[in-house]
């Protein structure tokens, strides 16, 4: 089963999307490549896949052994640890972070946000991003775990006396908003969703299409200059401890 899931998020279009922006920002704020990368909660892998074939030196970190297992390769460096707990000392910090749609599944996301700033060196970047629109809530975000959906007053206190300055927010997946406020309802009597089902792509050509809007899109995310979105990114720098 996990197999599957795996082989569907590895060619999901919305994945890559999102490590595609997650590099044109790490790229946008002067972190290239060889720098050393800590995927924080790196789950599928795909951010790691997106990023190595960029050039960087990435470590993945995660609370699932089974997952780590699946993405593992000998030239590889993964990490078993638990960010809503205090994790194991690495003995190193890390030029910069990413941290990808995680935080929305712990309970306390500040305190989240402060262990990351401790694999970080002073100087280096954290991009995060989060869930976004608490009213696009659904039984998708139930069967994921997530605690919240943010809106971008919420997702900058998570980065209140964070050791990090958080430097903007942006907005990602605008196109997607009709879309999930149409759908985040199940029918009377339907049987419930999987977590697989809800990955299901359209016939064709609705991955391409898919593909298109997101590649339309992202300029204007990456400029800030998109109204609203079904995510929302954070872009922070580590701060010395004398700042």
């Amino acid at each position: 089963m996990l197999v599957d899931v795996l082989h569907t998020v590895e060619t999901h279009p919305w994945w890559w999307a999102r490590g595609e922006l997650t590099l044109a920002l790490l790229r946008k704020h002067g972190v290239h490549a060889p720098s050393s990368i800590l995927d924080v909660g790196c789950g599928w892998g795909v951010n790691i896949k997106v990023l190595e074939r960029a050039g960087y030196n990435l470590t993945g970190l995660d609370i699932s052994r089974r997952i780590l297992e699946l993405i593992d390769k000998p030239d590889r460096r993964l990490i078993e640890a638990d960010i809503a707990q205090k994790p194991p000392p690495l003995h190193e910090s890390f030029d910069s972070a990413i941290s990808l749609d995680v935080i929305e599944h712990i309970d306390d996301d500040h305190a989240a946000v402060r262990r990351m700033a401790d694999f970080v060196r002073p100087g280096g970047i954290l991009v995060l991003s989060v869930p976004a629109m608490p009213e696009l809530f659904s039984e998708f975000d139930e069967i994921q775990g997530h605690r919240r959906r943010y809106t971008p007053a919420l997702l900058r206190a998570a980065f209140e006396e964070s050791g990090f300055s958080l430097l903007s927010t942006l907005w990602w997946g605008a196109w997607m908003v009709p879309i999930l406020r149409r759908t985040r309802k199940r029918g009377a009597g339907s049987a419930p969703p999987t977590y697989a089902d809800y990955l299901r792509l359209p016939r064709w050509p609705g991955a391409h299409l898919m593909k298109a809007a997101f590649a339309l899109e992202k300029p204007w995310a990456l400029a800030g200059s998109l109204p609203m979105g079904t995510s929302l990114f954070a872009i922070a720098r580590r701060v010395s401890s004398g700042e």
